[in-house]
């Protein structure tokens, strides 16, 4: 106790992440939590595979998607994991408002992503496919939204600790969940790049390829 007291109050190590048992657990322990989340989306994906083509007679993805607005969505999350990267090398370099504006540009980068979403899905209601209208509908806001959930969450999550870094500053105690938040940010922008492959790219060249 000793130590880590020594640690929040004192100059901070190269990985303030790790400098403490509690912070190498958090962060141990979040990677446990990532592997059941992976389990989950994997059911999810699963579940759209088998139904992609159950479209009841509804618009199918190929005359859905609009894979520039897709495109452009991709690029906006994997730029915030980007950002979120060099907000953890700033960490590591104790440069607190360097660290605090890139996670500043993540979270605008995600709700930039968040907004095209939901317009993306204003769209698809227009056209007729909505949740309850077939089981490729089901599928697809399911997979799709839940994703979106979980960068709303990221977002506010960030958000918070933003928060708290000016509150409290950057310290043992605050630093491993930057780290947890950073890890989970990139989690999410790798569940988009399956979600971009599986869900767009295979539905708009699957159906081309049919034709």
């Amino acid at each position: 106790m000793g130590n880590d007291h020594a640690l929040h109050h004192g100059a901070l190590p190269d990985e303030p992440e790790k400098a403490t048992l509690e912070g190498r657990n958090k962060v141990l322990g979040f990677w446990l939590f990532l592997g059941g989340e992976t389990v989950l989306f994997g059911s999810l994906f699963a579940t759209f595979l088998a139904l992609r083509h159950q479209t009841n007679g509804g618009p199918t993805g190929a005359e859905l998607f609009q894979l520039g607005m897709v495109a452009a969505a991709t690029f906006i999350l994997l730029t915030s994991s980007l950002t979120s990267v060099l907000a953890i090398l700033a960490m590591h370099k104790k440069n607190v408002s360097a660290m605090v504006a890139w996670l500043v540009v993540t979270v605008i980068l995600g709700l930039a992503f968040l907004g095209l979403e939901i317009y993306e899905f204003t769209e698809y209601v227009h056209e007729g496919h909505t949740m309850t209208s077939s089981a490729f509908g089901s599928a697809f806001y399911t997979l799709v939204g839940f994703h979106g959930a979980h960068v709303l969450f990221g977002v506010l999550w960030i958000s918070l600790l933003i928060a708290q870094v000016f509150k409290k500053g950057l310290t043992v105690v605050t630093a491993p969940k930057l780290y947890v938040a950073s890890l989970y940010w990139h989690f999410v922008d790798l569940v988009w790049v399956f979600i971009f492959t599986v869900v767009y790219l295979m539905g708009i060249m699957g159906e081309k390829v049919a034709g």
